[in-house]
C-alpha cells in the first residue's frame, strides 16, 4: 500500500499559474498522508534496527586495544591500519626512558647545586669565625698563638729583604749609568780616530785618545758583565727565593688565625650547658679545631724548614756575589784588564760578542 502509494505520488504533476506559484491540487491530501505514512515506516524500522544494535554494542562493545585506524579513507587498503596496542607500548617505553634520564640529570644538578651550596656556607662560617678573630686580637679581646722564635726569624726576614731590594735598586742605577758612559766612551773613541785621519798636525794626539777611549769602553763592557751577573742574581734571591718563602709564611700565618679562631669557638662552646645538643656541637667543634691544628703545624713546620735554607742560600749566593763585585770594581778602576778579565773567568761570566743581540742577514731575509 505504501508502494502504490509512493508510486502514485512520484507520477503527479504540479502545475504552476502565471506567477509562479504552485496551484491547489486536488491531490494535495493525498501526497501528504503518503508522505507521513513513508515517514512512520521509516521511523519504526530504524528504530527497530537501532534498537538491536544498540543492544549488540552493549553486549560485546568495542576492545579499544584492538581499536585500528584506517589511513587510506574508506576506500584504504588493509596495508594502512595500524594497531593501537603498538604505538600505545612504543609511546610507554619512550616515555619512561626520556623520564628516566630527565631524572638523572636532574638529580644531577640537584647534586651539584647542594655541594655548591655547603662549599658557600662552609667558606661564610669560615670568614666568619676568621674575622671576628682578627677584630678581637686587634682590640686586645681575644688570645693568639705567639711563636717567639719563629716571629723574629720572620720579622728578620722581611727587614732583610727591603735592605736588599735596596742594593738592587743601586746595582741597577749604576748599571745604567755605567752603560751609558760606555756608550759615550765609544762614541768618544770613534770621534777620536775621525779626526785623527782629518786632522795631520793632531794625528798623534787624536789617535791616543782613541786608544784610550777603547780600552775603557773594552773593559767597562767586561765590568758591565760583571755587574749584570750581580743583579741578576740578586734579583733572583729577592723576587724569587725570598718572595717564596714570605707566600709559605703568609699562608702559615692564615693557618695561625684560622687555628685560633677554631680554638675559641671550642673554648666557648665547653663554658657553656652539657646538652644533647651542646654536645654534638662540642664533639664537632673539636674536629674542625684538630683539623686546623694539623694545618697550622705543619706550615709551621714548612716556614721553619724554608728559613733555614734560605739562609744558608742567602750567605753562599751573597758570599760569591760580593767577591765577584769587589774583584771586578777594583780591576777595573786600577787599569787591570788582565785581572779583570781573570775575575769573570773565575766566576764563570761570558760576555757577549759585539752585534750578538742583532739577527745575521740570513735571518733578516
Amino acid at each position: 500500500m505504501a508502494d502504490s502509494i509512493m508510486s502514485k505520488a512520484a507520477t503527479m504533476e504540479i502545475p504552476i499559474n502565471s506567477n509562479g506559484d504552485t496551484g491547489t491540487l486536488p491531490e494535495d491530501d493525498s501526497l501528504e498522508q503518503a508522505a507521513n505514512l513513508q515517514w512512520s515506516l521509516d521511523e519504526q524500522v530504524g528504530s527497530s534496527r537501532g534498537t538491536r544494535d544498540l543492544q549488540q554494542v552493549m553486549v560485546s562493545g568495542p576492545n579499544l586495544n584492538e581499536t585500528s585506524i584506517v589511513s587510506g579513507g574508506y576506500g584504504g587498503t588493509a596495508e594502512g591500519i595500524i594497531s593501537t596496542s603498538s604505538i600505545k607500548g612504543s609511546n610507554m617505553h619512550h616515555s619512561s626512558s626520556s623520564s628516566s634520564s630527565s631524572m638523572t640529570a636532574e638529580e644531577a644538578s640537584r647534586g651539584v647545586a647542594v655541594e655548591k651550596i655547603e662549599t658557600v656556607k662552609k667558606w661564610g662560617l669560615n670568614t666568619y669565625k676568621c674575622t671576628k678573630q682578627m677584630i678581637s686580637e686587634r682590640f686586645g679581646r681575644g688570645s693568639r698563638t705567639v711563636d717567639l722564635e719563629l716571629e723574629a726569624q720572620i720579622e728578620v726576614l722581611r727587614d732583610t729583604k727591603k735592605k736588599y731590594e735596596n742594593v738592587l735598586r743601586l746595582a741597577r742605577a749604576l748599571t745604567n749609568h755605567f752603560y751609558n758612559m760606555v756608550q759615550t766612551q765609544h762614541a768618544l773613541g770613534d770621534t777620536f780616530a775621525d779626526l785623527s785621519q782629518k786632522s795631520p798636525e793632531l794625528r798623534d794626539e787624536f789617535g791616543y785618545n782613541a786608544e784610550t777611549q777603547k780600552l775603557l769602553c773594552k773593559n767597562g763592557e767586561t765590568l758591565l758583565g760583571a755587574v749584570n751577573f750581580f743583579v741578576s742574581s740578586i734579583n733572583t734571591l729577592v723576587n724569587k727565593t725570598m718572595e717564596d718563602s714570605l707566600m709559605t709564611i703568609k699562608m702559615y700565618e692564615g693557618a695561625r688565625l684560622e687555628f685560633d679562631a677554631y680554638r675559641s669557638d671550642l673554648e666557648e662552646l665547653s663554658l657553656g650547658p652539657k646538652d644533647a645538643v651542646a654536645m654534638a656541637r662540642i664533639d664537632a667543634a673539636q674536629q674542625q679545631y684538630q683539623v686546623q691544628k694539623d694545618k697550622y703545624e705543619r706550615l709551621r713546620s714548612d716556614v721553619i724548614i724554608k728559613l733555614k735554607f734560605l739562609e744558608e742560600n742567602k750567605v753562599k749566593v751573597m758570599h760569591k756575589q760580593l767577591l765577584l763585585f769587589h774583584n771586578a770594581i777594583s780591576a777595573y778602576f786600577a787599569g787591570n784588564q788582565q785581572q779583570l778579565e781573570q775575575t769573570l773567568k773565575q766566576f764563570n761570566i761570558k760576555l757577549r760578542p759585539p752585534g750578538a743581540d742583532k739577527p745575521s742577514w740570513l735571518e733578516e731575509q
